[in-house]
């Protein structure tokens, strides 16, 4: 494993924000959902492409949060603008798990959109 300095890894802005609205991918070369995330009103909303159906529904998506890289340059994916970078963990089987804030400890309000990793 390579070592980074503490100045490297601030410069990776994590950030959380909310699925609002999730489609179908079907020119993705891999199966993909399209994702527009809202990072609250200084970031925004930004689009997104993400390999996360083998576990998601569409529908079950909208309105989770998620955290996400939202400081790398946009990246063209098929007919799509990448605007930041959904993160997420392989499970055994080599599907993606999102990286999510822990719903357990959250009680009945979200982390606010926009948030950093600490």
């Amino acid at each position: 494993m390579k070592q980074i300095q503490w100045e490297d890894f601030l410069k990776v802005e994590l950030r959380v924000g909310t699925i609002i609205a999730a489609e179908d991918f079907p020119e993705a070369r891999r199966p993909a959902f399209k994702l527009q995330v809202d990072f609250g009103e200084e970031i925004g909303i930004k689009k997104s492409s993400a390999q996360i159906t083998q576990l998601y529904k569409k529908e079950d998506l909208v309105g989770k949060q998620v955290m996400a890289v939202v400081n790398f340059p946009a990246k063209q994916i098929g007919p799509i603008m990448s605007e930041c970078l959904v993160t997420g963990f392989y499970d055994k089987d080599g599907a993606v798990v999102l990286a999510v804030p822990d719903p357990s400890v959250l009680g009945t309000g979200d982390v606010t959109n926009g948030e950093r990793l600490v």
